[in-house]
């Protein structure tokens, strides 16, 4: 199985101004949180809200900012969250694609909208 990619916009919804940012994010079901490199976080101007701590693939522990808003954007989709500020490339967690109601397909490896919910999306909340 390879990777997965998706087209996203990300934008900060406090600063409307400013130009959101297209980017290439890895879809990430194995990560829950959406993760930003730092140059990112700063075109976007995030504040951090806190700091959270992260175990890495290696085993360690680090500690790592926790930025945001964030508003996502995914074809006919949307979403806000908060971002771990950490790596060289954007990974699009399990929580927003969960948010938005998102689908993957491993044999294509593609990403889109969930087909049974093409116009809104669907959440469970039982």
């Amino acid at each position: 199985m390879g990777h997965i990619w998706a087209d996203i916009e990300l934008s900060n919804p406090k600063e409307e101004a400013l130009a959101s940012i297209k980017v290439n994010a890895l879809a990430d079901t194995g990560a829950l949180m959406l993760c930003i490199p730092q140059h990112i976080a700063n075109q976007l101007n995030l504040e951090i809200n806190s700091e959270r701590e992260v175990s890495v693939a290696d085993g360690r522990s680090l500690k790592v900012p926790y930025m945001g808003p964030i508003k996502i954007n995914f074809k006919n989709r949307s979403c806000f969250v908060g971002a771990l500020v950490m790596g060289d490339e954007v990974l699009l967690g399990a929580v927003p694609m969960e948010d938005m109601d998102l689908t993957l397909n491993p044999a294509r490896q593609t990403i889109g909208v969930n087909p049974n919910s093409p116009n809104i999306p669907h959440a469970r909340v039982k």
